[in-house]
């Protein structure tokens, strides 16, 4: 995945403690995941469906294996 142009963060980032967030950038086979505080540092880089899942079980909602 090349360096994304578009992250966006999560709409339960408000002020104050909500800038220490991440932000995801997406294309249509990778997300990608950066600290909002340290744009400028890498950003992991993960398969989209390897994040989907993770996602899932974060929510409580693992898929079947």
């Amino acid at each position: 995945m090349s360096t994304p142009d578009t992250w966006r963060k999560s709409s339960y980032s408000g002020g104050g403690d909500g800038n220490n967030c991440v932000e995801i950038a997406t294309s249509a086979t990778h997300v990608a995941v950066r600290d909002s505080k340290a744009p400028a540092r890498a950003a992991l880089t993960f398969p989209r469906a390897a994040f989907t899942r993770f996602l899932a079980v974060v929510e409580g909602n693992p898929p079947p294996r």
